[in-house]
């Protein structure tokens, strides 16, 4: 028998994989499952950008292999996007890397900067991809602590006790996934100004700056973060492009250079017709912006009332298309909670305990639910 890689032996297959093929069982069974798990937007994008795609398909070339590094007018439509919405200036032929996806990101800049052995410092509760793929390109995952009653923001100064000489790279990721809490000015300049004291690459991972969001903030904003920072942000969620793979990564031109390398190995350029769709939503009126946060805005209404119901706290600042929510005192386990809700109620809440250790006592709500089935998702308790 074929052996596979050890690499393999590190990492787990990804939580929603499995948990969505169970829910899906249990639809196929007849039950009447909500899901609430997952933020995979149920709404569609602008009219305007599925025109652009549709007409596209028909242009010159639209079908032949296309540059690595995106069509020009896209990399010009991120560069005046940042620069409208950030108040951060990139020159789109150097310091911009349109992505399929910023989840391929992830690993193009892990594979760009991780040698074997690096140390990256990861947050905790924090995207789980950030541990997986570190560890499929052998560096060793170092986790720091988000506490509620710091705001979800990591204490520097105690981490910059600890040895940090073996470490190359510290994920961050504000607005914060899962709990939606926001890092000011100030905190983001202590980040960049910790990343410069310790010559380490700071990667803030930013797609739900526009979800019920009033003040967006790059990273990138900060004065001299370029030198140590990369921003990674995606059409996805702001959009409702999940299902297309847009992405982004703005940095300086070195350190977009090196990812280049990486990328043009592992494909052959996104599609035309796709590229021209990213140009178009990014493009979009702030009535766009305005118009989405007013969907998400009675829905989370809604969740807050069905936390309400199973006795949960949670943070109405918080922003991003997900509530996350602290369960009552004497539950023992997110897992077994959100579990026993399923299987008796037939709704689907993530757990808090994908995301570290930091996330038992807590379960997060997504917002892609429609109105009526977070209603009836209410009415079931």
């Amino acid at each position: 028998m074929i052996q596979t890689a050890k690499r393999l032996e590190t990492v787990q297959e990804y939580y929603f994989s499995k948990k969505l093929r169970e829910v899906r069982g249990l639809i196929a069974k007849g039950r009447p499952v909500i899901n609430m798990g997952i933020g995979s937007p149920d709404l569609a994008p602008a009219d305007t950008v599925i025109k652009a795609i549709q007409n596209a398909v028909t242009d010159a070339g639209a079908h032949q292999y296309q540059s690595y590094q995106g069509l020009p007018e896209l990399r010009e439509a991120i560069a005046d996007f940042y620069t409208s919405k950030f108040d951060v200036a990139a020159d789109a032929a150097t310091e911009i890397l349109p992505l399929m996806g910023s989840k391929e990101g992830i690993m193009h800049i892990s594979m760009a900067f991780l040698n074997e052995g690096d140390g990256v410092l990861i947050p905790n509760p924090g995207y789980p991809t950030y541990t997986s793929v570190s560890k499929l390109v052998g560096a060793k995952p170092l986790y720091y602590d988000l506490h509620e009653d710091m705001g979800w923001f990591p204490d520097l100064a105690l981490l910059e006790e600890e040895d940090l000489s073996a470490v190359k790279l510290m994920w961050v990721s504000y607005p914060h996934m899962p709990t939606g809490a926001m890092a000011t000015k100030g905190q983001m300049e202590k980040l960049v100004a910790f990343a410069k004291r310790n010559d380490i690459l700071l990667v803030n991972d930013n797609p739900y700056s526009f979800v019920l969001n009033e003040n967006p903030r790059s990273i990138l904003s900060i004065d001299g973060a370029k030198e140590v920072a990369l921003e990674l942000n995606s059409l996805s969620k702001t959009f409702n492009m999940a299902g297309w793979r847009v992405g982004m990564v703005l940095g300086s031109a070195a350190h977009i250079t090196a990812i280049l390398k990486v990328k043009s190995n592992m494909d052959s350029g996104m599609f035309y017709g796709i590229q021209k769709g990213a140009i178009a939503a990014l493009k979009s009126p702030q009535a766009w912006f305005d118009d989405l946060n007013a969907v998400y805005e009675k829905r989370r209404a809604l969740i807050f009332e069905l936390a309400d119901k199973l006795g949960c706290v949670y943070d109405t600042t918080a922003v991003g298309m997900f509530v996350w929510a602290k369960l009552p005192n004497g539950v023992p386990s997110a897992e077994k909670f959100i579990d026993d809700v399923l299987y008796d109620k037939d709704i689907f809440i993530t757990p808090g305990t994908i995301f570290g250790s930091n996330g038992e006592g807590y379960i997060r709500f997504s917002l892609c639910v429609t109105e009526t089935k977070i209603k009836e998702a209410i009415a079931r308790f």
